[in-house]
């Protein structure tokens, strides 16, 4: 997950985003320096920004991967602010998959339906990539992965059949010189199920 700053651009101004958002439903809460975002459409915070936040931390301009220590001191500010504590799940959202099973969805025939090991749990996937084959090492966003584009990554059933996350093409992971034609990212060399992908 990643924070962003950017004080030239938008100023003393660390940026928490959590989901995608209805932008005709938002609302705002403050707790001091900290601005709640709020989607009354979902009923739920879809982000934070902490004004002034070079007074609370050392920051250079650019995006910030949250990890832990990162969110410690984060909820120290909120607590300073009394605004609520903010518990996120940290762990990747982008990992190698190892897909296990492919058989064709039953109900499409450009689809299929993969079992998709994840290092520790299995997963189904319904992909739509004419390349995707048992055996090949691949790029995961899991349930909660947010894309280069925005999208939010969520559990869905596609046509019929449930679907837990999606197997990326390198366009769809934002990587330079991308290839243009349809088809998953398949990785080579060294690489084993569970182990996360960076997206730079």
């Amino acid at each position: 997950m990643k924070v962003y700053y950017n004080k030239q651009g938008i100023g003393d101004v660390l940026i928490i985003p959590l989901k995608q958002g209805n932008r005709e439903a938002i609302s705002h809460r403050k707790y001091g320096d900290i601005t709640e975002i709020y989607d009354q459409s979902q009923k739920q915070v879809i982000g934070y920004n902490i004004f002034r936040a070079t007074s609370y931390l050392t920051l250079e301009d650019g995006k910030h991967t949250l990890t832990e220590q990162l969110l410690d001191e984060i909820n120290q500010i909120f607590a300073k602010n009394n605004a609520p504590t903010l518990e996120l799940d940290l762990t990747p959202k982008f990992v190698i998959g190892y897909v296990k099973e492919k058989e064709k969805h039953a109900n499409a025939d450009k689809l299929s339906v993969c079992q998709v090991d994840l290092g520790n749990e299995t997963v189904q996937i319904v992909c739509g990539a004419p390349n995707v084959e048992a055996g090949q090492h691949v790029v995961v966003a899991k349930v909660g992965a947010i894309m280069p584009s925005g999208l939010e990554i969520k559990a869905a059933q596609l046509r019929g059949v449930d679907s837990f996350g999606m197997i990326c093409s390198q366009k769809e992971l934002g990587l330079p010189n991308a290839p243009q034609e349809k088809g998953i990212y398949v990785l080579e060399g060294d690489v084993e199920a569970g182990q996360p992908f960076t997206i730079v």
